[in-house]
């Protein structure tokens, strides 16, 4: 059975508050491809550009170690800056085109609540981080003289562990992670939302996980900063739980290199979210996220984010053992 997020579209946009009632526009049967290629991303993004009448600007921000080009994309002229970044490992593909549907549902109109979105919020995305990864289907990017302390030698780089501060860009030895360093640096947000993905878990109840959130852990982040992380993280629980999610809090480690410790030293409020990867849930997995950016967008937008109490993430049921049949997997340190 075909599953398409747009369906799901009206209930993420209900759950964010963008919408009061239903409406034709919101409800599409065209599934969203959960893999585009790197040549149809480009396409698709051109075409929001397009379609937003210049709202959404995309540019290339680097390439990638095989020359692919890396993009960005940024829509809204608000105050509030808010900066998301999918794909980081290669074959942790979701995020990238429930950052396409949150470009579509906010860029392309001219409805009232985008026009008011848009006014107080700049969202930038970097939209498939690790494009040779993709290519691939794996976790790391490409760099066949690598010898990495994190990734496998002669294959490349753990992109998601070289965002430590003390590294500048030009020292970077993970090409792609100083391309998001550098984007970050440029446009300094408040919010950094990082998308990736998980194996198969179930919580206390036996109940699958869809989705983890967790904010920085490192020592050294200022505890204003990892207040406003946990009560972004609670954002994210409650719009993909409203949209019929299930989010657990994930067990990452406190390295300074990971993106949400890395970000959140430099001052953002910084979460990581991580999708679980379930079969047969792939378009509602990409509509959960989609939630959530939303839902972010517009906590931040009218300032409802900063009524959230932050010990309600600590309260975030930790995620509990995998599947039966389903190994613990590598990614429990992002």
């Amino acid at each position: 059975m075909r599953i398409t997020p747009r369906i799901f579209l009206m209930s993420a946009l209900v759950t964010a508050g963008l919408l009061v009632a239903p409406t034709a526009q919101a409800v599409d049967t065209a599934p969203v491809d959960p893999r585009p290629s790197t040549a149809k991303l480009a396409v698709q993004l051109h075409k929001l550009a397009i379609q937003s009448h210049g709202k959404v600007r995309v540019t290339p921000i680097g390439r990638s170690n095989e020359n692919r080009p890396v993009w960005a994309a940024r829509v809204g002229h608000g105050k509030v800056k808010i900066q998301y970044v999918t794909q980081q490992h290669g074959d942790e593909p979701l995020g990238t085109p429930a950052a396409l549907e949150f470009l579509r549902t906010v860029g392309v109109g001219n409805s009232a609540w985008q026009r008011k979105l848009l006014s107080q919020v700049t969202v930038d995305i970097v939209v498939r981080a690790n494009p040779d990864g993709h290519e691939r289907n794996w976790r790391y990017n490409y760099d066949p003289t690598a010898v990495p302390e994190y990734g496998e030698a002669g294959k490349g780089y753990d992109i998601n562990r070289y965002h430590d501060p003390a590294v500048a860009p030009a020292d970077n030895p993970a090409t792609e992670a100083g391309l998001i360093q550098r984007r970050f640096a440029a446009f300094q947000p408040d919010i950094m939302v990082d998308y990736h993905m998980q194996g198969r878990y179930k919580d206390a109840s036996g109940k699958e996980i869809t989705a983890s959130t967790l904010w920085p852990t490192n020592a050294g982040v200022k505890p204003a900063d990892g207040d406003f992380a946990k009560q972004i993280a609670v954002v994210v629980q409650r719009s993909i739980n409203g949209a019929g999610g299930n989010v657990s809090q994930y067990p990452g480690g406190d390295y300074q290199g990971i993106a949400r410790n890395g970000y959140g030293l430099l001052g953002s409020g910084s979460v990581l979210v991580e999708l679980s990867d379930i079969p047969g849930r792939e378009q509602h997995q990409i509509s959960d996220a989609l939630a959530s950016m939303l839902a972010i967008a517009r906590s931040a937008a009218n300032g409802s984010v900063h009524t959230i109490d932050p010990a309600a993430a600590t309260a975030i049921p930790p995620r509990g053992p995998a599947l039966p049949g389903f190994a613990e997997d590598e990614h429990d340190a992002a």
